[in-house]
C-alpha cells in the first residue's frame, strides 16, 4: 500500500500534473470572465443592433400557441410544453468562445513576447585545413594525415 501511495505522491508532484491543475482553476475564472464580458458589454450592443431584444431570449416556436397566447419568451413556450429551436443562446455560446479563444491567444502572444529567447549556441570553428593539400585535419596534428607534410603551429 506505501508504494501505492509513493506513485501517486510522485505522479502527482510531477511539474505538468500541477501546471496543468493550476491551469484548470485560472482557465476556470478565465471562463467566467469572459462570459460577464460577453453578457455585459457585447450582448448589449448587439441587442440595440437587434431592437433591444436581448440575444440570448430569440427562440422560434417548434409548435403551436394555443389560439389568443402570445408567447414572448422561452419560458413562456416551457410553460406551456411548447418546443423551442433557441438559436439566440447558440448565438451567445458562440460569441463566448470566438471571445475564449481571441483572449487566450493574446495572453499566449504575450507570455511568448516575455520569454527571453534561448542565446544562440556559439558558432563551431573554422576546421583546420592543412596549408599543403587543403584536407581537414585534427587541431592538435603535427603533421598532415593525408599528404604527410610537417605542420606549423
Amino acid at each position: 500500500m506505501k508504494k501505492f501511495f509513493d506513485e501517486f505522491k510522485k505522479f502527482a508532484m510531477r511539474g505538468n500534473v500541477v501546471d496543468m491543475a493550476v491551469g484548470v482553476v485560472v482557465g476556470g475564472a478565465f471562463s467566467k470572465i469572459v462570459t460577464s464580458l460577453v453578457n455585459d458589454v457585447f450582448m448589449p450592443v448587439i441587442g440595440l443592433i437587434t431592437g433591444g431584444k436581448s440575444v440570448s431570449g430569440m427562440f422560434a416556436l417548434l409548435g403551436t400557441a394555443p389560439e389568443g397566447t402570445v408567447i414572448e419568451t422561452i419560458e413562456q413556450a416551457k410553460e406551456l410544453g411548447i418546443a423551442t429551436l433557441n438559436y439566440g443562446t447558440f448565438i451567445q455560446t458562440i460569441i463566448d468562445f470566438i471571445l475564449v479563444a481571441f483572449c487566450i491567444f493574446l495572453v499566449v502572444k504575450f507570455i511568448n513576447k516575455m520569454k527571453k529567447p534561448a542565446p544562440a549556441p556559439a558558432p563551431a570553428p573554422a576546421p583546420r585545413k592543412c596549408p599543403f593539400c587543403q584536407s581537414v585535419i585534427d587541431e592538435k596534428a603535427t603533421r598532415c594525415p593525408h599528404c604527410t607534410s610537417q605542420l606549423s603551429e
